[in-house]
């Protein structure tokens, strides 16, 4: 049960291909323009996923609004949850819903040096941010650097956005190639930084917690690191698993391509949630038991949550085996 949502038709009117994975959508909102938005900003579209229930993915916007469109990416991902195969299937002319531009990811103009980390597909957020601050920086002469994680091999270059990121930042901007053994030494850049700065960051799970460690560990304030997440990765594959919820005595298979959150809205569960990406927290549950292994894939909980096996966000997170979940539900006596 999503607090508030206004869902539009929409046009694809250009495709583009950035990477060998990574596909653009130029999107036209029918009956209106595109909407103005902050960076960090992104859309939920609609999918009918496998002929079943629609489903809702998250996609953040690509550069600064325009009056002509809006432009989200996707990676393709052959063994995720099909929200990415399916738009990957579709043509110029073809028409989506789409909600209004939303953002849980608000960039800040009064740090005195900022660093973007992006790890990715992870970039996507970070483009207009580059955008943004690059423009800030020759208005005020504020430090700004970028770090971006990619592959670049024989067998393609993941760098999406690369020359869009280099027009807004110039030298200020480091690629690091994970396929030439590269890696982003967290500690290092954050002992560069300006005691107040800023660092917003996307991209898998593993480096976001990476991330969060390597800040933690410097005693920086906790409020000037940002970050989102795709909310797709994980430490284990994805793969069928039960939920048990007793207050409504029902017990719910729940597939691989489907999140936790989407099926217990499907068998009548009612949960609020809002971002749908695991970093507002509205989905978490607690958990009564598990007999398998949980995997977190929010940035909501601490890391102390997580390990006690306590709460888990609905809309990302995964287990396999089963799991028996209490829910808000009371019965009127």
């Amino acid at each position: 049960m999503r607090i508030t949502q206004h869902w539009l038709n929409a046009t694809i009117i250009n495709i583009i291909d950035r990477t060998p994975t990574v596909r653009e959508f130029e999107l036209v909102p029918e009956d209106a323009g595109p909407q103005t938005y902050a960076p960090g900003a992104h859309l939920q579209v609609r999918l009918p996923i496998a002929g079943g229930e629609p489903q809702t993915r998250s996609y953040s916007l690509i550069g600064l609004p325009n009056t002509r469109c809006y432009r989200i990416a996707v990676k393709r991902m052959d063994a995720g949850r099909g929200g990415s195969l399916h738009m990957w299937q579709l043509t110029t002319g073809d028409r989506l819903v789409i909600s209004e531009p939303q953002n849980h990811f608000l960039l800040s103009f009064d740090a005195p040096e900022y660093l973007l980390i992006a790890g990715g597909i992870g970039v996507t957020p970070l483009v207009a941010m580059a955008d943004a601050l690059g423009a800030h920086r020759t208005r005020t002469g504020v430090s700004v650097r970028m770090v971006y994680g990619a592959r670049r091999s024989d067998q393609g270059d993941e760098f999406a956005y690369a020359d869009d990121l280099h027009r807004a930042l110039g030298t200020c901007l480091q690629r690091v190639n994970a396929d030439a053994g590269e890696r982003i030494d967290f500690a290092a850049e954050f002992a560069r930084l300006h005691p107040e700065a800023q660092v917003y960051c996307c991209g898998p799970v593993p480096m976001l917690d990476a991330i969060k460690e390597a800040w933690i560990a410097a005693r920086r304030p906790t409020q000037n690191l940002r970050f989102e997440t795709f909310g797709n990765s994980g430490r284990l594959a994805s793969q069928p698993f039960t939920v048990r919820v007793p207050r409504h005595n029902l017990e719910i298979e729940v597939a691989a391509n489907v999140s936790l959150l989407d099926a217990l809205e499907v068998a009548g569960v009612e949960v609020l949630y809002d971002c749908r990406r695991g970093e507002c927290g509205l989905c978490a549950m607690d958990i009564l038991s598990v007999d398998g292994e949980l995997d977190h894939r929010d940035v909501f909980l601490s890391e102390q949550e997580k390990r006690s096996a306590s709460r888990l966000c609905a809309c990302v997170s995964r287990a396999t085996g089963s799991i028996t979940l209490d829910s808000a539900f009371r019965a009127i006596t």
